[in-house]
């Protein structure tokens, strides 16, 4: 099954929209019966395949949820190649070890749902996802709570740059020319910075305190701000 031709037809007007990219058709359309019951979310695509549910000339989509395993193969690699495009990525499986989902938000997505879970932690994870507000659903709770890692997040090479260039006062808007990219995936690289270290037990909700963060991590060094 390719993009959901119904499905595209969504009023989506104003509302949140959202891609869902299953292997199971009965899977597909419980969620979407979930998430019709909130109306500032609309489906606009679904279907098995992701390149093609978000591929030029579909409805834009402003959270992809993500079932982590698509015919057979888990596709963290595919978490990571949208994330690091600036997409928002909920992922949602039955595989939730501790490891798998750590490993989901190593490679960049915003949440994890278990597929268990049920509808309001679907629909909540989802309406935070979009305003890039952190929701931590019970399994990713219990992942984030037994992870003894450091905790130092791990930010892509994306993340790290938009960090740097944003540190070093540059507007968003002159971020975003810099990079190549579009204000808006500039927003979601800094966002996606703060809600890996609230995940972290080390909230960030300034400039300055993202920037201290980031100094103690080794994330950036110092004196590559005054530069």
């Amino acid at each position: 099954m390719g993009a959901d031709p119904v499905a595209g037809v969504t009023p989506e007007g104003s509302r949140i929209t959202v891609a869902i990219v299953d292997d199971h058709p009965v899977v597909i359309e419980g969620i979407r019966s979930w998430l019709a019951t909130e109306s500032r979310l609309a489906v606009v695509a679904t279907g098995e395949d992701p390149d093609l549910v978000l591929a030029a000339g579909q409805p834009p989509a402003d959270v992809i949820l993500l079932d982590l395993r698509l015919h057979g193969r888990m596709v963290i690699d595919k978490v990571a190649e949208l994330s690091g495009a600036g997409r928002r990525v909920v992922v949602y499986s039955e595989h939730t070890d501790s490891d798998t989902i750590l490993a989901v938000l190593d490679a960049g997505a915003v949440a994890f749902l278990a597929k268990h879970e049920g509808r309001e932690h679907c629909v909540q994870t989802v309406l935070a996802a979009a305003s890039d507000r952190p929701y931590v659903p019970p399994a990713l709770a219990g992942a984030i709570v037994g992870d003894r890692r450091s905790g130092r997040p791990v930010l892509s090479d994306k993340e790290r740059e938009a960090l740097l260039l944003w540190f070093q006062s540059m507007s968003k808007a002159s971020v975003a020319r810099r990079m190549k990219i579009s204000e808006h995936t500039v927003k979601q690289y800094v966002d996606r910075a703060r809600i890996k270290y609230a995940r972290a037990g080390r909230p960030a909700a300034t400039k300055a305190a993202l920037l201290a963060r980031a100094i103690e991590d080794g994330l950036v060094r110092a004196d590559e701000i005054g530069n």
